[in-house]
């Protein structure tokens, strides 16, 4: 069996592509992939938030208070067009972000103690829209000094000032920590990071051993062999096993140095997530990657043992990808918490624990037994492919 093992990893590592899935994706490109995006998108929201934003405003002679506190609002610029049916054209044009009008009896109205309507202009098809937040923070400005200057009419005192404002103040004291809150929204998107390279580093040896064999007509030699058809299975399962183990923990690996050498630089309660997670948290992710990779495994080989050929092991192995993102973002969806229902579903399992591990809340008797569910699924699916491989009709399908 192990002759087999070494002789079948052997090939494999004189193979680019495997080269390149299993050791040069997880260890430069993905690390370099979502940590450029995560600074990307930082960056890109930071900007938003203050890029100057330029505006017109039709009826400033009704509002003349709002209008003033819109020119000396920081970060915006008032631009002049020459009528209102210029509005879309310069928001098309990018001449202006947003347009203000404000109707005739604007001050008849707020002086009459009735509700005033402004309209807003702009484009909100955008990914990152932050032209309606600023603005509406303005206006809420604007509206608090109304309300404050209406009220103080009245002669009351400050406490009766903010009582007519805010009858009930609500003050907000989370029992969460901060590596809890920015854990929930990071640690769901780490398995999805990690199954998937654990699986696309096996997927192509996987075809290569099975359905290549069939093409190359080399099964039938090795069938002839002097050594039992589980021995053969358990060699190829190995090999798939200790590709896709061994390009995770490499992630893993990079994840941790990345996050050691450039952690420093995170600010907020990212960087305080970031210190947090120690090498225990990435051990544990470690290990809930040995019975996945083990799955994994399974069933590419079973599916490479029953293709024709490598186009059909292809076609019949890509939707997998698609399957295992259902598990994930059942693991991501609103209520769906880790407890001793979901440790024993495959994945959504795995997916949950990542996700615990990351935020600090880690259970550790439902570790226990994610471990072993996992295992034992994986024990199953490799009886099935042991199974699958002994029958005739499947090896020579052809």
């Amino acid at each position: 069996m192990w002759t087999v093992y070494f002789k079948e990893l052997l090939e494999l590592l004189r193979d680019r592509k495997t080269f390149i899935f299993t050791l040069l994706l997880p260890i430069v490109a993905m690390p370099m992939i979502f940590g450029g995006l995560a600074y990307l998108s930082s960056t890109i929201f930071k900007k938003a938030q203050h890029k100057e934003l330029t505006y017109a405003v039709f009826g400033k002679e009704y509002a003349p208070g709002l209008s003033e506190r819109f020119k000396r609002e920081k970060g915006l610029r008032e631009v002049p067009l020459a009528n209102e049916g210029a509005i879309k054209p310069a928001i098309d044009s990018d001449r202006i972000t947003f347009a203000i009008v404000i109707p005739a009896g604007f001050e008849e109205a707020m002086a009459a103690h009735r509700q005033a309507r402004v309209t807003l202009h702009y484009n909100n098809a955008v990914a990152l829209d932050m032209t309606h937040k600023r603005v509406a923070a303005v206006i809420e400005t604007h509206n608090r000094a109304l309300r404050e200057q209406a009220l103080s009419a009245m002669n009351m005192s400050q406490a009766e000032l903010r009582f007519a404002l805010n009858p009930i103040e609500l003050e907000e004291l989370s029992t969460a920590g901060t590596r809890e809150r920015v854990g929930s929204l990071v640690g769901g998107f780490l398995p999805y990071i990690l199954l998937m390279v654990c699986l696309m580093a096996a997927m192509y040896p996987a075809i290569d051993l099975g359905a290549g064999e069939k093409e190359r007509g080399t099964l039938e030699t090795l069938l002839l062999a002097p050594i039992s058809r589980t021995a053969l299975v358990l060699a190829k399962f190995l090999v798939l096993f200790t590709v896709g183990l061994t390009s995770a923990l490499l992630m893993v690996a990079s994840m941790g140095l990345l996050l050691a050498v450039f952690g420093g630089s995170l600010e907020g309660g990212l960087a305080q997530m970031v210190r947090a997670i120690g090498a225990r948290d990435l051990a544990m992710v470690a290990l809930m990657l040995v019975p996945t990779a083990a799955i994994f495994a399974s069933i590419l080989l079973s599916i490479s043992i029953y293709a024709k050929s490598y186009k059909e092991a292809s076609g019949m192995i890509s939707p997998l990808m698609m399957l295992l993102i259902v598990p994930i973002v059942v693991a991501m969806m609103p209520g769906v918490e880790l407890n001793w229902f979901w440790s024993m579903v495959p994945l959504t399992n795995v997916s949950l624990a990542m996700k615990e591990l990351v935020k600090g809340t880690m259970d550790y008797r439902m570790f226990s037994a994610i471990l072993l569910s996992t295992t034992l699924i994986a024990g199953a699916l490799l009886a099935w492919c042991r199974w699958w491989f002994k029958r005739e009709d499947v090896l020579f399908r052809n």
